[in-house]
Order: C-alpha cells, then sequence, then structure tokens
C-alpha cells in the first residue's frame, strides 16, 4: 500500500503524520496543545517545546500515526521489550512492540500501530475509524487460544494475507480489553473481516463473506 506521510520539520526533531491512521485518540493535543492544533496551519509546530517533551509524548500515540525523527543527534524511541496486541472494544487491535507489517510502502520497524478488525478500513491494514460508521460490535472479551509460560526475545512480523486474516509470526501476546490474556505464543492467525465467530482469531469466515483486501 502506498503511505500517506505528512513531515513537519523543526530544528531538533521533525515529526511525521499518517493522516489515515489518526484515529483521534488526541493525546497530542491534549498533552501538548502549544505543538499541536487543529486550528492551525500548519497544524504541528515541532519547535514550540523541547525535542525531549515531543518525543515522549509521541511514543504515547497508541495508533502509530505520529513518530519522528531526530535532528539533533538524540535518542530515538526505545523498542518495547514484549510484542503485544490488545482487543479494542468495538475497535481495531492495538499493537505495541517491536513488529513489521509485510506489504507496506517504505516497510520501517514500528512500535505502535492501531489495526482493522472490523474489515471496513480504507486504509488497510490501518484502523481508520470505519469500525465507527458500520457500526462495529465486539466486547473485546475474546476467545482464549494457547498460553505458553515463557516467551523468547524478537520482533513480531505481520502478514496481512490477501483477501484473508492477519498472520503474526514471532513471540507476542494478545491481551482482551480488560487485560487477560488470551494468547502467548510464536505463531497465530487473527481476523480482520470482522466476521469471525471466534475473534480475535479467525475461524475462516472472510471466505463465506467474499471479504476483499490485498
Amino acid at each position: 500500500m502506498e503511505r500517506k506521510i505528512l513531515r513537519y520539520e523543526g530544528k531538533d526533531l521533525t515529526v511525521t503524520y499518517e493522516r489515515p491512521r489518526c484515529i483521534h485518540a488526541e493525546r497530542c493535543v491534549k498533552d501538548l496543545p502549544e505543538v499541536f492544533d487543529p486550528k492551525r496551519q500548519p497544524w504541528v509546530d515541532a519547535n514550540a517545546t523541547s525535542a525531549e517533551n515531543l518525543a515522549a509524548m509521541i511514543h504515547t500515540c497508541p495508533s502509530g500515526a505520529l513518530h519522528y525523527e531526530r535532528n539533533d543527534g538524540g535518542s530515538i524511541e526505545p523498542t518495547p521489550e514484549t510484542n503485544t496486541v490488545t482487543l479494542g472494544v468495538n475497535g481495531p487491535l492495538w499493537f505495541h512492540g517491536n513488529f513489521v507489517i509485510d506489504g507496506i510502502e517504505g516497510e520501517r520497524k514500528e512500535f505502535r500501530a492501531a489495526l482493522c478488525r472490523c474489515g471496513a478500513s480504507k486504509y488497510k491494514p490501518f484502523c481508520d475509524d470505519s469500525h465507527e460508521k458500520l457500526p462495529f460490535i465486539d466486547d473485546g472479551k475474546g476467545k482464549a487460544g494457547n498460553v505458553v509460560e515463557n516467551l523468547a526475545e524478537g520482533g513480531l512480523t505481520i502478514n496481512p494475507a490477501t483477501d484473508g486474516p492477519l498472520v503474526l509470526s514471532g513471540p507476542l501476546e494478545i491481551r482482551n480489553a480488560g487485560g487477560a490474556v488470551l494468547f502467548r505464543g510464536e505463531k497465530t492467525v487473527l481476523c480482520r473481516c470482522g466476521a469471525s465467530g471466534n475473534k480475535p482469531f479467525c475461524d475462516g469466515s472472510h471466505m463465506g463473506i467474499n471479504f476483499k483486501a490485498d
């Protein structure tokens, strides 16, 4: 898929914003309104606070719409120790960890992402808030899967299968919306069509509804 990324140059730090990934958690405008002001053009002023303050806030952007590049040689975003996926109530799969997504133009290491699980996003595999228009209804409790005692260290690879699910390879832990562990292991397949009766896991329902995703 083609990325749609805007850049806001600052003296010490450059903010990058992937607009279609933004699902309006609004942590940026609430925590640093001097930097992020939707009523201003351009809406991001990367020089309005220190590079460290700005970087720390961007680390909290759950969708991964915001990233940054250091121009001052400062430290970059720390790599999370554990790869986790959390089910959103009536919403996306929240990824936090050290992962790459296959098939993405300009593929890069990601630490944060909200991936679509309703099937309606126009910016697949990322969530674009389309679940709110369906609406997509899921309580986020999920069904339990395999849980191993210990996980190896390492990165996670996410492969959005053509017209099919998210194939995950690498150590990860899946948690429901309440924080309970549903899965712990190194390989699983998650629904992204919205129709599985075994959410968050794929049960083959995408074939029955003729789900399409490149």
